[in-house]
């Protein structure tokens, strides 16, 4: 920031052709640097009693002294009082005037009430020194002036720059010299200068949390011990794009007026950014659409360039894609990524692979990832990856892993549980109604083959008996078992309906079959 200080006490009794004399200040050293450093708005002149109605904070008084009487200790500490209670910064004493000097009760009444009290020689007009002080206060002006001026150019320059937004909050964190931190709609830092965090980071994305929590365009002040904050949000309400904060509170007009125009540039960057944004996802779904046509030749011409084949491609379901997407289109890799019905489908040649573990871990997504193949497959491939998230957990699954169960455990679905369960509703009433074990009678009787006398040993019964229960199975379900395809059917329901729920992250596949069908 400027480095050209307000007007103080310190400036004004500093003025060599003034010749000022200091005559009494406070006791205590740090309250005398306070004193001298305080900032004067202005240099006012009265012999009233009590000029305490007409005058404002922090204003120098300048006095001859002929409102007080001569020795009057108890009205020198009365006038004092009133005038520190006004928030007067110093008293000025006209010598020469009235008397010769400064009156020693009214020496004695400011040194013990600590407010600074200087002589001005009889050949000093007051009016001199308020010109002084006006002087003083239009060049700081001035400076604060050309300040903001320099700073609105190299904010100009800095915007013009390749990743304009981030260039610009750098230069303001420099202008202002304080830290500068941008945070998008979900409340995440994206942008940081200087890159170390401040003590109170926690407070402040809390607080940024809150104010885009509410939707409305808003500012508000964080105090975190020493730390101070200001957190100004981004974009208009009901749509905000972000969060700008700064490790600043008290700031002038100027600076305010460069802050403002800095946040209405970011979220005015952040709105196209994110237009942007949905422009490219929209138009990497149509990408996508032609992909799995087995054809990439014109999703080259679209993207410019494609992942080397052979690829491999993966579906996540991430709870926000925003992120995840942003953080793949910066990877140091060639790299497809669209959004889809099923989730987002990424493709990454087989090389790089890992990657798709290093997204899954850093963003917490459930992921399946097909095999490697040519684009003249992707299809399948994207196939393939629905099927290993489905059948997979947290992390990465790959079709790999995820197919050798089986040819049945394709059927794991839950629409196929819901079937399987329904066609096996009447067997089981009829268990838990009569107390038998038709099922397990069932289970236990094809994984022997249906083989009669294997099954009956198996379950130590008669083997009349088997037959009697495979008969009275049949006819609950409706079903013939003697032939081969009706006993498949059985086992598929018998297996499907064991499965587990289907975990809520993973995409629900469409049915197999009609429910007036059958599992195969």
């Amino acid at each position: 920031m400027d480095q050209t200080p307000a007007p103080t006490l310190r400036m004004l009794l500093g003025h060599r052709e003034l010749r000022l004399a200091t005559v009494s200040i406070a006791a205590d050293p740090d309250a005398e640097q306070a004193a001298m450093d305080r900032e004067v708005r202005w240099v006012h002149s009265s012999d009233l009693f009590d000029p305490t109605p007409f005058l404002s904070d922090d204003v120098v008084l300048l006095t001859t002294g002929t409102q007080l009487a001569d020795h009057d200790t108890d009205a020198a500490t009365a006038y004092v009082a009133r005038l520190v209670h006004r928030g007067v910064a110093a008293l000025g004493f006209g010598s020469g005037v009235h008397r010769q000097g400064v009156p020693d009760e009214l020496v004695a009444a400011c040194t013990h009430a600590g407010l600074t009290l200087f002589e001005v020689p009889y050949d000093i007009p007051f009016l001199a020194i308020a010109r002084a002080h006006a002087e003083a206060i239009a060049a700081h002006a001035y400076a604060r002036r050309t300040w903001a001026l320099e700073a609105h150019r190299a904010l100009a320059i800095a915007a013009l720059r390749p990743r304009g937004v981030e260039a610009a909050l750098s230069e303001l964190s420099r202008r202002l010299g304080c830290w500068v931190g941008l945070f998008d709609a979900a409340g995440a830092l994206v942008h940081q200068h200087p890159t170390a965090l401040p003590h109170g980071a926690d407070a402040v994305t809390d607080g940024v949390a809150q104010l885009l929590a509410r939707g409305g365009s808003a500012s508000r002040t964080i105090e975190d011990g020493p730390d101070a904050f200001t957190i100004l949000t981004l974009g208009r309400t009901g749509q905000l794009r972000g969060a700008l904060a700064i490790t600043a509170v008290a700031l002038d007009a100027e600076a305010r007026a460069v802050v403002t125009s800095v946040t209405a540039m970011a979220g005015l960057a952040l709105e196209q950014s994110e237009q942007l944004a949905r422009a490219r996802r929209r138009l990497h779904t149509q990408v996508l659409a032609t992909l799995l046509t087995g054809d990439p030749a014109p999703a080259r011409r679209v993207m410019g360039a494609l992942p080397p084949a052979p690829v491999v491609v993966a579906v996540g379901v991430p709870e926000r894609s925003g992120p995840l997407i942003d953080w793949w289109e910066q990877i140091n890799a060639p790299s497809f990524v669209a959004e889809s019905e099923d989730g987002l489908v990424m493709c990454v040649s087989a090389g790089d692979a890992s990657r798709l573990d290093a997204a899954a871990a850093q963003f917490a997504v459930p992921m399946g990832v097909s095999d490697a193949v040519d684009y003249a497959e992707f299809s399948q491939a994207r196939a393939q990856a629905l099927t290993a998230l489905r059948r997979g957990g947290a992390g990465v699954t790959r079709y790999g892993d995820a197919a050798s169960g089986g040819v049945l455990d394709a059927f794991a679905t839950d629409e196929a549980r819901l079937l399987a369960r329904t066609r096996l509703a009447p067997l089981r009433r009829h268990d838990q109604a009569a107390g038998s074990e038709l099922e397990r009678t069932l289970r236990v009787w094809l994984e022997h083959d249906a083989h009669a006398e294997h099954t009956a040993a198996a379950l130590g019964i008669h083997r009349h008996t088997l037959r009697t229960r495979i008969a009275q199975a049949s006819a609950l379900l409706g079903a013939e078992l003697s032939s081969f395809p009706a006993r498949a059917e059985l086992w598929a329901a018998l297996r499907a309906a064991e499965e587990p729920e289907r975990p809520a992250h993973q995409p629900v596949v469409p049915p197999v079959s009609r429910a007036t069908g059958g599992l195969l």
